[in-house]
């Protein structure tokens, strides 16, 4: 099944939070560059909420040019950059300065997911439920 199927069936209650994560890690997700401008040194745009910075990724350029354009902001390029979700928690989110997890086509109001800071879906060194005795694997 795809992400976005995950995503629905997990919303509708019928879904796997393993499978969810899954599909996540393997789905070729589109990162939208900072400044929207392809020169802007590979930073991928994010915004922090609750203390926690989240990445932007959309699972198409459709649900980017959605997001742009609740923006108000869809006449501009958007460039991204194309990279596995295993990658942005992997890699991009240990490079930051504090908690980070993953917002997925946040424009869509019954298609987005979060992707927070906690064990299951972040390395454990970057996972904010560690040491809290949190349940694990948790998705928002």
């Amino acid at each position: 099944m795809e992400l976005t199927a995950e995503i629905a069936a997990y919303r509708a209650g019928s879904g796997d939070p393993r499978r969810l994560v899954g599909e996540f890690r393997r789905a070729v997700l589109l990162a939208p560059l900072a400044g929207g401008l392809p020169d802007a040194g590979g930073e991928l745009m994010s915004a922090v909420s609750g203390g926690i910075r989240w990445f932007y990724a959309f699972t198409d350029e459709e649900a980017l040019a959605r997001f742009a354009e609740a923006r108000g902001e869809a006449g501009r390029e958007w460039p991204y950059l194309a990279i596995l979700g295993a990658r942005l928690v992997d890699a991009v989110v240990p490079e930051v300065d504090g908690l980070a997890g993953v917002a997925v086509n946040v424009a869509d109001v019954d298609g987005s997911m979060l992707f927070p800071p906690v064990a299951g879906i972040v390395p454990d060194a970057c996972a904010v439920d560690i040491n809290s005795g949190a349940e694990s694997g948790a998705v928002v």
